[in-house]
């Protein structure tokens, strides 16, 4: 970390991690779209392959595009590095590599993106690793399913579908006396309304195909590292903090520090899972940064607007959003979220099923796809698409029962919004 005095969060969405191209002097990082990097030397390349010298080796491990949005969201988040990787469900598996081993689990909170409960349910046992779901409301059960053989807490900052805040602050108490990391995914929030580290956050990811790019151009991910935790407290994590049989017998923690993480996510999980995000997908997602409190700003706005018109609406039975005083979350927003509640939130349709399936179907503003986080307001029935693969009760436990559709607000003008949902609920409930 520099010695410097921090920036502001407006002026590091612009220029954190980037200068002028010193070849070009581009301004703006150029898209180096290049498999390999020419080495000075024989030595050089040595030195590159040992970490003893940070630099470009091959795509798929560094690239500079990429390494230039990985220290911009690294400064962002307030963490020591970061590693970009294909999507976020590559940056969930990427965050977990290093400190799993067959035999061992994760305690995960039941409000999670369905896509994550099925990864972490299903997939996960492929490794020999498992899963305890928890509600992360009562800490006393996430403090009660730690046990030897957890290494990782996992949850949401503002959970997908519903809108839920966790209180971080609580879960982070918990996983320290665990003597495990606490793992956030920041996507809903983005590092403009919620610092999980700030909370005690060790590790954060995003599906940067969200908010950070916020243009639903590509797909990405990234894991921040707080460089915080003490990886040789104890046994539990020797991929970090004893001898790498597969790198030379490398000891990251003793030789990196704050950095081991990082580096061994480069080192060892880029190289051999290969997860990697391309030069051009970075680049977008760089542009999509510099505009990302301008665009969660309105995002916020709009999402309150109509959260508050829809709670009012008598074809509604509930509205998630945590920015309305009748939501039980609302009073974590000062200390967690304190500038906003972000703009993701699900609503509960008289009529049910349904009468969900003739909303999504009778929109004309809004878009029915499986994203979120898009500049444009977009609207899913998670029952049948997003969450499908789940079982009726998981399903209501995170939040997406059969009559629930989840709201991803956008930034037009939030009069059209109302009225194109106005219009979709007079079809879907007539």
């Amino acid at each position: 970390m520099s010695d410097e005095p921090q920036q502001g969060f407006d002026t590091l969405q612009v220029h954190a991690g980037t200068a002028a191209d010193p070849a070009t002097g581009a301004r703006q990082v150029p898209i180096y779209q290049s498999t390999g990097f020419q080495f000075q030397d024989a030595a050089h390349a040595a030195r590159l392959f040992n970490l003893e010298e940070v630099g470009y080796i091959y795509s798929r491990l560094t690239n500079p595009t990429v390494g230039a949005l990985q220290n911009r969201i690294a400064a962002l988040e307030g963490g020591a590095g970061a590693v970009c990787c294909s999507s976020g469900h590559a940056a969930q598996i990427m965050a977990l590599f290093p400190l799993m081993m067959p035999g061992c689990n994760v305690v995960a909170s039941t409000r999670l993106y369905g896509g994550t409960v099925t990864q972490f349910t299903h997939t996960i046992k492929r490794f020999g690793w498992s899963a305890k779901f928890v509600d992360f409301d009562d800490t006393d059960a996430v403090a009660a399913a730690i046990d030897e053989n957890t290494r990782a807490v996992f949850c949401e900052s503002i959970a997908n579908p519903g809108g839920y805040i966790t209180d971080l602050d609580a879960i982070a108490a918990v996983a320290n006396k665990g003597g495990v990391p606490l793992i956030v995914d920041n996507t809903s929030a983005t590092p403009y309304l919620c610092n999980p580290i700030n909370h005690g956050a060790t590790l954060v990811v995003h599906s940067t195909t969200k908010y950070l790019t916020g243009n639903g151009t590509v797909t990405g991910g990234a894991v921040v590292d707080s460089g915080k935790f003490d990886w040789s407290a104890s046994d539990k994590f020797p991929s970090l903090a004893t001898p790498e049989d597969a790198y030379h017998g490398l000891n990251f923690h003793k030789a990196l520090g704050p950095m081991a993480f990082t580096f061994h996510s480069i080192a060892i999980g880029l190289r051999d899972l290969g997860m990697t995000m391309n030069p051009q997908g970075a680049h977008y997602t760089l542009m999509g940064i510099e505009s990302l409190s301008l665009r969660m700003d309105k995002h916020v706005a709009n999402a309150k607007t109509v959260a508050t018109w829809l709670e009012s609406d008598p074809r509604i039975e509930q509205v998630t959003y945590a920015g309305l005083e009748s939501s039980p979350y609302y009073n974590r927003i000062e200390t967690i979220c304190p500038k906003g509640a972000g703009a993701l939130f699900t609503i509960s349709v008289k009529g049910g099923y349904d009468a969900c399936v003739k909303l999504v179907d009778s929109v004309k503003l809004f878009s029915l796809v499986a994203n979120l986080g898009d500049a444009r307001s977009l609207l899913i029935h998670s029952a049948s698409t997003t969450h499908r693969q789940l079982t009726p009760e998981q399903q209501a436990a995170a939040g997406a029962a059969p009559n629930v559709v989840r709201l991803s607000i956008g930034i037009e003008d939030p009069n059209d919004l109302i009225a194109d949902l106005d219009q979709a609920l007079t079809a879907a409930t007539a």
